[in-house]
């Protein structure tokens, strides 16, 4: 387990960097971002991601199912010159309809789909938060990558450091997890995210039922976000390997979608 993992302060940071560094200029060829641009993040945490939003002073609302995330996300971001264009909730979505606009000029989300239930029934929800013409951003890791489990968050430090082990079927990687000490909250977590993992090819398949249209897409096989946590360089996938249908979920860390409502 990495220090970010307990101390919420350095998550944030780190949430911060990346999106400043590599997220907001991957949107930025395709929306204008400025004062009067209207955005959403959906499972928020602790309100990193939201900082270089609020620094071009944009019109930002966090939500997180966590009250103790956003009172961490209020305590962090209290102090920000802009925190006055700044909402913050604590609900799930699909209760928070009259918290929330109606017609957000980008909605995003950063490391979050992988955890939600029925994604299916999501992505058909959330539509109803974007503008006619607004974009959705939205990153995850693919589920059959080394570390698609979030294996990474395990007290051992052999399960920390172990790849693919999450592939294998839930009994076994049960038990896996009970022998090497991981406590029950720990190893219930990690089988909800074997519960809720998915791949490029789920996601597009979900996108397009919902008529949602890819404006970009890239996959990476170094997650720019290993840039603040292991000073790796990101690099996106090799070309003949992000052809490959399936495949490809086992050497991506990362991927990177803008989506748009279509006809």
């Amino acid at each position: 387990m990495q220090e970010r993992h307990t101390n919420k302060k350095v998550y944030f940071e780190e949430q911060s960097y990346t999106t400043r560094e590599f997220v907001i200029p991957f949107v930025e060829k395709y929306l204008a971002i400025n004062p009067s641009t209207k955005i959403l993040e959906i499972g928020c945490g602790e309100g990193g991601n939201l900082v270089p939003f609020l620094d071009k002073n944009c019109e930002v609302t966090g939500i997180d199912i966590s009250e103790s995330k956003i009172a961490n996300a209020r305590e962090f971001l209290k102090g920000h010159p802009n925190a006055g264009k700044l909402i913050l909730v604590a609900k799930d979505i699909y209760d928070a309809a009259n918290d929330l606009e109606q017609g957000y000029d980008f909605v995003f989300m950063r490391d979050v789909i992988e955890h939600i239930h029925d994604q299916d029934r999501f992505m058909g929800y959330v539509k109803k938060f974007l503008k006619p013409e607004g974009l959705f951003f939205l990153a995850f890791p693919p589920w059959y990558n080394p570390f698609g489990g979030h294996q990474q968050i395990c007290t051992s430090k052999i399960l920390s450091k172990l790849p693919y082990y999450h592939l294998f079927p839930p009994a076994i990687y049960k038990l896996i997890l009970k022998a090497s000490g991981e406590n029950q909250q720990k190893i219930e977590a990690l089988l909800e995210i074997k519960e809720t993992g998915i791949s490029i090819e789920r996601f597009k398949k979900i996108a397009r039922k919902h008529h949602f249209d890819i404006i970009q897409q890239s996959l990476y096989f170094i997650n720019p976000n290993y840039k603040v946590k292991f000073g790796l360089k990101p690099r996106k996938q090799a070309g003949i390997v992000a052809a490959i249908p399936y495949f490809r979920n086992l050497l991506t860390t990362s991927v990177y979608y803008i989506i748009r409502q279509g006809s």
